[in-house]
Protein backbone atom coordinates (compact mmCIF):
# COMPACT_ATOMS: atom_id res chain seq x y z
CA UNK A 1 0.00 0.00 0.00
CA UNK A 2 1.13 3.20 -0.68
CA UNK A 3 1.01 5.99 1.58
CA UNK A 4 -0.47 8.92 -0.74
CA UNK A 5 -2.85 6.50 -1.55
CA UNK A 6 -4.24 5.17 1.34
CA UNK A 7 -4.36 8.85 2.75
CA UNK A 8 -7.01 9.95 -0.60
CA UNK A 9 -8.23 6.81 0.27
CA UNK A 10 -9.35 7.31 3.67
CA UNK A 11 -10.48 11.06 2.81
CA UNK A 12 -12.94 9.58 0.77
CA UNK A 13 -14.42 6.82 2.99
CA UNK A 14 -14.42 8.99 5.94
CA UNK A 15 -16.94 11.76 3.92
CA UNK A 16 -18.76 8.99 2.38
CA UNK A 17 -19.60 6.57 5.16
CA UNK A 18 -20.56 7.27 8.34
CA UNK A 19 -22.92 4.96 9.89
CA UNK A 20 -22.03 1.22 10.53
CA UNK A 21 -23.67 -1.72 11.98
CA UNK A 22 -21.99 -4.54 14.26
CA UNK A 23 -21.56 -7.85 12.50
CA UNK A 24 -23.61 -10.72 14.94
CA UNK A 25 -20.29 -12.82 14.26
CA UNK A 26 -21.76 -15.36 11.50
CA UNK A 27 -20.54 -14.93 7.80
CA UNK A 28 -22.21 -12.48 4.63
CA UNK A 29 -22.83 -13.28 1.50
CA UNK A 30 -23.36 -16.66 1.54
CA UNK A 31 -20.28 -20.14 2.87
CA UNK A 32 -20.75 -22.35 4.98
CA UNK A 33 -18.79 -21.31 8.45
CA UNK A 34 -16.03 -23.80 9.55
CA UNK A 35 -15.10 -24.57 12.97
CA UNK A 36 -13.78 -21.53 14.93
CA UNK A 37 -10.81 -23.46 15.90
CA UNK A 38 -9.43 -23.77 12.28
CA UNK A 39 -6.01 -22.41 12.18
CA UNK A 40 -5.33 -19.85 10.35
CA UNK A 41 -2.24 -17.01 10.72
CA UNK A 42 -3.77 -13.64 12.03
CA UNK A 43 -1.06 -10.92 11.49
CA UNK A 44 -0.30 -6.82 11.60
CA UNK A 45 1.55 -4.92 9.46
CA UNK A 46 3.64 -2.79 12.11
CA UNK A 47 6.21 -1.20 10.15
CA UNK A 48 5.70 2.53 11.36
CA UNK A 49 6.08 0.83 15.23
CA UNK A 50 9.48 1.93 15.52
CA UNK A 51 9.13 5.62 13.87
CA UNK A 52 6.23 5.97 16.33
CA UNK A 53 7.65 5.21 19.43
CA UNK A 54 10.65 7.42 18.45
CA UNK A 55 7.93 10.53 17.85
CA UNK A 56 6.59 9.46 21.70
CA UNK A 57 3.60 7.64 20.42
CA UNK A 58 2.51 5.10 23.09
CA UNK A 59 0.21 2.46 22.98
CA UNK A 60 -2.98 1.85 25.47
CA UNK A 61 -4.51 -1.25 26.92
CA UNK A 62 -8.70 -0.54 27.15
CA UNK A 63 -7.95 0.39 30.92
CA UNK A 64 -5.28 2.99 29.71
CA UNK A 65 -2.24 1.17 30.68
CA UNK A 66 0.28 1.41 28.15
CA UNK A 67 2.17 -1.49 26.60
CA UNK A 68 4.45 -2.59 23.91
CA UNK A 69 2.44 -2.09 21.24
CA UNK A 70 2.99 -5.68 19.43
CA UNK A 71 2.60 -7.45 22.65
CA UNK A 72 -0.67 -5.04 22.88
CA UNK A 73 -1.78 -6.67 19.24
CA UNK A 74 -0.80 -10.32 20.76
CA UNK A 75 -3.64 -9.91 23.76
CA UNK A 76 -5.96 -9.49 20.22
CA UNK A 77 -4.82 -13.05 18.92
CA UNK A 78 -2.39 -11.54 16.57
CA UNK A 79 0.85 -14.12 15.98
CA UNK A 80 2.46 -12.84 13.00
CA UNK A 81 3.76 -9.30 12.00
CA UNK A 82 4.91 -7.96 9.01
CA UNK A 83 7.96 -5.74 7.92
CA UNK A 84 8.40 -3.55 4.78
CA UNK A 85 11.87 -3.37 4.04
CA UNK A 86 13.25 -0.53 2.09
CA UNK A 87 16.74 -0.79 0.30
CA UNK A 88 17.91 2.77 1.41
CA UNK A 89 14.91 5.08 2.69
CA UNK A 90 15.32 8.76 3.44
CA UNK A 91 15.17 8.75 7.02
CA UNK A 92 16.32 5.44 7.68
CA UNK A 93 13.21 3.69 8.47
CA UNK A 94 12.39 0.21 6.95
CA UNK A 95 16.09 -0.38 6.28
CA UNK A 96 17.67 -3.74 7.28
CA UNK A 97 18.61 -2.28 10.68
CA UNK A 98 15.28 -0.75 11.48
CA UNK A 99 13.81 -4.20 10.13
CA UNK A 100 15.93 -6.58 12.20
CA UNK A 101 15.47 -4.80 15.17
CA UNK A 102 11.17 -4.92 14.82
CA UNK A 103 11.70 -8.57 14.10
CA UNK A 104 13.83 -9.80 16.60
CA UNK A 105 11.30 -8.14 19.35
CA UNK A 106 8.42 -9.69 17.25
CA UNK A 107 10.51 -13.22 17.58
CA UNK A 108 10.86 -12.85 21.29
CA UNK A 109 7.40 -12.23 21.83
CA UNK A 110 7.08 -15.67 20.08
CA UNK A 111 5.46 -14.07 16.76
CA UNK A 112 6.11 -15.16 13.76
CA UNK A 113 7.54 -13.09 10.66
CA UNK A 114 7.14 -12.14 7.38
CA UNK A 115 9.36 -9.56 5.36
CA UNK A 116 7.79 -7.87 2.76
CA UNK A 117 11.07 -6.89 0.22
CA UNK A 118 9.68 -3.49 -1.82
CA UNK A 119 12.87 -3.92 -3.74
CA UNK A 120 12.83 0.30 -3.81
CA UNK A 121 13.84 3.10 -1.99
CA UNK A 122 10.04 4.17 -0.79
CA UNK A 123 6.53 2.37 -1.45
CA UNK A 124 5.94 0.37 -4.45
CA UNK A 125 2.29 -0.76 -5.04
CA UNK A 126 0.46 -1.17 -8.41
CA UNK A 127 1.31 2.85 -9.87
CA UNK A 128 4.98 2.54 -8.62
CA UNK A 129 7.16 0.25 -8.80
CA UNK A 130 10.72 2.45 -8.94
CA UNK A 131 14.38 0.98 -7.95
CA UNK A 132 16.54 1.64 -5.32
CA UNK A 133 18.32 5.05 -6.56
CA UNK A 134 21.43 2.67 -6.59
CA UNK A 135 19.78 0.16 -9.04
CA UNK A 136 18.38 3.12 -11.57
CA UNK A 137 21.59 1.94 -14.28
CA UNK A 138 21.38 -1.39 -14.48
CA UNK A 139 20.64 -4.06 -16.88
CA UNK A 140 18.16 -6.62 -16.52
CA UNK A 141 20.73 -9.61 -15.48
CA UNK A 142 22.46 -7.00 -12.97
CA UNK A 143 19.15 -6.01 -11.72
CA UNK A 144 18.70 -9.71 -11.29
CA UNK A 145 21.70 -10.03 -9.11
CA UNK A 146 21.08 -7.26 -7.39
CA UNK A 147 17.69 -9.13 -6.18
CA UNK A 148 19.81 -12.01 -5.26
CA UNK A 149 22.55 -10.52 -3.36
CA UNK A 150 20.25 -7.64 -1.02
CA UNK A 151 17.70 -10.38 -0.18
CA UNK A 152 20.18 -13.12 0.97
CA UNK A 153 22.35 -9.90 2.31
CA UNK A 154 18.89 -9.18 4.66
CA UNK A 155 17.96 -12.79 5.89
CA UNK A 156 21.31 -13.44 6.65
CA UNK A 157 21.83 -10.59 8.96
CA UNK A 158 17.93 -11.78 10.48
CA UNK A 159 19.21 -15.15 10.95
CA UNK A 160 22.43 -13.73 12.81
CA UNK A 161 20.12 -11.62 14.85
CA UNK A 162 18.38 -15.14 15.88
CA UNK A 163 15.02 -14.68 12.96
CA UNK A 164 14.57 -16.67 10.43
CA UNK A 165 10.98 -15.25 8.75
CA UNK A 166 8.12 -17.76 8.23
CA UNK A 167 7.38 -15.86 5.47
CA UNK A 168 9.29 -13.81 2.50
CA UNK A 169 7.42 -11.41 -0.15
CA UNK A 170 9.20 -10.77 -3.43
CA UNK A 171 7.60 -7.68 -4.06
CA UNK A 172 4.72 -5.54 -2.75
CA UNK A 173 1.76 -5.23 -4.87
CA UNK A 174 3.14 -6.36 -7.97
CA UNK A 175 -0.25 -6.06 -9.91
CA UNK A 176 1.94 -5.01 -12.88
CA UNK A 177 5.93 -6.69 -11.72
CA UNK A 178 8.51 -4.90 -9.78
CA UNK A 179 11.54 -2.79 -10.67
CA UNK A 180 10.36 -0.72 -13.86
CA UNK A 181 10.88 -0.83 -16.53
CA UNK A 182 12.67 -3.89 -16.97
CA UNK A 183 10.61 -5.98 -14.44
CA UNK A 184 7.20 -4.63 -16.11
CA UNK A 185 5.27 -7.24 -16.56
CA UNK A 186 2.67 -5.92 -19.14
CA UNK A 187 6.15 -5.40 -21.25
CA UNK A 188 8.41 -8.15 -19.95
CA UNK A 189 6.35 -10.65 -17.94
CA UNK A 190 9.72 -12.91 -18.39
CA UNK A 191 11.78 -10.23 -16.81
CA UNK A 192 9.25 -9.92 -14.17
CA UNK A 193 9.76 -13.87 -13.76
CA UNK A 194 13.23 -13.73 -13.96
CA UNK A 195 13.17 -11.08 -10.85
CA UNK A 196 11.29 -13.82 -8.70
CA UNK A 197 12.99 -16.21 -8.81
CA UNK A 198 16.17 -14.66 -8.09
CA UNK A 199 14.28 -13.56 -5.37
CA UNK A 200 12.92 -17.17 -4.61
CA UNK A 201 16.39 -18.73 -4.85
CA UNK A 202 18.09 -16.07 -2.46
CA UNK A 203 15.09 -16.95 0.38
CA UNK A 204 15.67 -20.50 0.44
CA UNK A 205 19.53 -20.02 -0.04
CA UNK A 206 18.83 -19.04 3.41
CA UNK A 207 16.21 -21.16 4.73
CA UNK A 208 14.45 -23.92 2.77
CA UNK A 209 11.51 -23.48 5.20
CA UNK A 210 10.30 -19.93 4.88
CA UNK A 211 7.53 -19.58 2.13
CA UNK A 212 7.98 -17.06 -1.02
CA UNK A 213 4.88 -15.42 -1.78
CA UNK A 214 4.08 -12.89 -4.79
CA UNK A 215 1.33 -10.46 -3.76
CA UNK A 216 -0.68 -8.50 -5.72
CA UNK A 217 -3.62 -6.39 -5.10
CA UNK A 218 -7.18 -6.25 -5.18
CA UNK A 219 -8.08 -9.79 -4.00
CA UNK A 220 -11.83 -9.43 -5.82
CA UNK A 221 -10.31 -9.04 -9.53
CA UNK A 222 -9.93 -12.60 -10.30
CA UNK A 223 -8.78 -11.66 -14.28
CA UNK A 224 -5.48 -9.73 -12.96
CA UNK A 225 -4.82 -12.51 -10.59
CA UNK A 226 -5.25 -15.33 -13.81
CA UNK A 227 -3.24 -12.72 -15.97
CA UNK A 228 -0.73 -12.50 -13.52
CA UNK A 229 -0.18 -15.79 -12.25
CA UNK A 230 -0.76 -17.33 -15.58
CA UNK A 231 2.11 -15.41 -17.03
CA UNK A 232 3.91 -16.13 -14.79
CA UNK A 233 3.73 -20.08 -14.73
CA UNK A 234 4.47 -19.38 -18.45
CA UNK A 235 7.27 -18.05 -17.54
CA UNK A 236 8.19 -20.63 -14.96
CA UNK A 237 8.32 -18.61 -11.91
CA UNK A 238 8.93 -20.03 -8.46
CA UNK A 239 6.82 -18.96 -5.73
CA UNK A 240 5.09 -21.22 -2.90
CA UNK A 241 2.10 -18.64 -1.66
CA UNK A 242 -0.35 -16.35 -3.59
CA UNK A 243 -0.44 -13.30 -1.59
CA UNK A 244 -3.34 -10.24 -2.19
CA UNK A 245 -4.68 -6.92 -0.35
CA UNK A 246 -8.27 -6.25 0.22
CA UNK A 247 -9.61 -2.58 1.02
CA UNK A 248 -13.34 -2.48 0.70
CA UNK A 249 -15.65 0.37 1.92
CA UNK A 250 -18.63 0.24 4.40
CA UNK A 251 -21.32 -0.66 1.68
CA UNK A 252 -19.17 -2.83 -0.46
CA UNK A 253 -17.26 -5.41 2.12
CA UNK A 254 -19.76 -8.30 1.67
CA UNK A 255 -19.35 -8.40 -2.32
CA UNK A 256 -16.45 -8.28 -2.41
CA UNK A 257 -15.58 -10.86 0.56
CA UNK A 258 -17.30 -13.09 -1.88
CA UNK A 259 -15.46 -12.37 -4.82
CA UNK A 260 -12.35 -12.38 -2.86
CA UNK A 261 -13.49 -15.94 -1.52
CA UNK A 262 -14.21 -17.02 -4.89
CA UNK A 263 -10.58 -15.78 -6.48
CA UNK A 264 -8.82 -17.68 -3.04
CA UNK A 265 -10.65 -20.97 -4.60
CA UNK A 266 -9.89 -20.55 -7.86
CA UNK A 267 -5.87 -19.45 -7.06
CA UNK A 268 -6.21 -22.72 -4.90
CA UNK A 269 -7.69 -24.88 -8.09
CA UNK A 270 -5.75 -23.02 -10.96
CA UNK A 271 -2.35 -23.34 -9.76
CA UNK A 272 -2.30 -25.69 -6.80
CA UNK A 273 -0.95 -22.58 -4.07
CA UNK A 274 -1.77 -21.81 -0.84
CA UNK A 275 -3.51 -18.26 -0.40
CA UNK A 276 -2.87 -15.74 1.97
CA UNK A 277 -4.63 -11.88 2.60
CA UNK A 278 -1.35 -10.02 3.63
CA UNK A 279 -3.03 -6.43 3.82
CA UNK A 280 -6.53 -5.74 4.23
CA UNK A 281 -7.97 -2.18 6.53
CA UNK A 282 -11.07 -0.20 6.78
CA UNK A 283 -11.55 4.08 8.24
CA UNK A 284 -10.71 3.87 12.10
CA UNK A 285 -13.97 5.53 12.98
CA UNK A 286 -15.96 2.63 11.16
CA UNK A 287 -14.95 -0.06 13.69
CA UNK A 288 -18.06 -2.40 14.27
CA UNK A 289 -18.27 -2.55 10.31
CA UNK A 290 -14.60 -3.25 9.92
CA UNK A 291 -14.83 -6.08 12.31
CA UNK A 292 -17.73 -7.62 10.40
CA UNK A 293 -15.40 -7.25 7.34
CA UNK A 294 -12.79 -9.20 9.36
CA UNK A 295 -14.49 -11.37 11.04
CA UNK A 296 -16.73 -12.57 7.56
CA UNK A 297 -13.09 -12.46 5.75
CA UNK A 298 -11.63 -14.81 8.34
CA UNK A 299 -14.13 -17.40 7.60
CA UNK A 300 -14.05 -17.38 4.65
CA UNK A 301 -9.72 -17.87 4.10
CA UNK A 302 -10.85 -20.33 6.90
CA UNK A 303 -13.34 -22.00 3.81
CA UNK A 304 -10.58 -22.33 1.29
CA UNK A 305 -10.54 -25.56 -0.14
CA UNK A 306 -8.31 -28.43 1.13
CA UNK A 307 -6.94 -25.78 3.78
CA UNK A 308 -5.25 -23.39 1.83
CA UNK A 309 -6.63 -20.55 3.11
CA UNK A 310 -3.95 -19.45 5.25
CA UNK A 311 -4.48 -16.23 7.22
CA UNK A 312 -5.16 -12.35 7.09
CA UNK A 313 -2.70 -9.40 8.10
CA UNK A 314 -4.08 -5.70 8.91
CA UNK A 315 -2.14 -3.30 7.53
CA UNK A 316 -0.74 -0.82 10.18
CA UNK A 317 -3.41 -0.97 12.86
CA UNK A 318 -1.64 0.79 15.41
CA UNK A 319 -2.01 4.12 13.11
CA UNK A 320 -3.84 6.39 15.10
CA UNK A 321 -4.22 9.87 15.44
CA UNK A 322 -4.00 10.94 11.56
CA UNK A 323 -0.69 9.16 11.68
CA UNK A 324 1.43 9.82 8.59
CA UNK A 325 -2.39 10.75 7.41
CA UNK A 326 -3.13 7.41 7.18
CA UNK A 327 -6.81 6.86 8.14
CA UNK A 328 -7.81 3.26 8.11
CA UNK A 329 -5.58 1.96 11.08
CA UNK A 330 -7.71 0.16 14.34
CA UNK A 331 -6.85 2.15 17.44
CA UNK A 332 -8.64 5.00 18.27
CA UNK A 333 -7.26 8.67 18.85
CA UNK A 334 -6.25 7.41 22.50
CA UNK A 335 -4.65 5.14 21.11
CA UNK A 336 -6.35 2.32 22.35
CA UNK A 337 -7.26 -0.64 19.90
CA UNK A 338 -10.96 0.12 18.67
CA UNK A 339 -13.38 -3.00 18.71
CA UNK A 340 -12.28 -3.85 15.07
CA UNK A 341 -9.27 -5.71 16.85
CA UNK A 342 -12.15 -8.28 17.95
CA UNK A 343 -12.17 -10.02 14.98
CA UNK A 344 -8.63 -11.52 15.21
CA UNK A 345 -10.15 -13.01 18.76
CA UNK A 346 -12.40 -15.58 16.77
Amino acid sequence: MRLNFCILTSVLLLAMFSNCKKSGGTPVGGGTKPAADTFVFKGADVSWITQMEASGIKFYNSTGTAMDGMALLQTFGINSIRLRAWVNPAGGWCNTADVVAKAVRAHKLGLRILIDFHYSDTWADPGHQAPPAAWTSYDLPTLVNAVTTYTQGVLDTLRAAGVVPSWVQIGNETNNGMLWPLGQASTNMAGFAALINAGYKAVKAVSDTTKVIVHISNGFDNSLFRWMFDGLTANNAQYDIIGMSLYPTADNYVSYNQSCATNMNDMVTRYNKPVMVVEVGMPENQPATCEAFITDLIHKVRAVTGGKGLGVFYWEPESYNNWQGYGLGAFDNSGKPTVAMNAFLQ
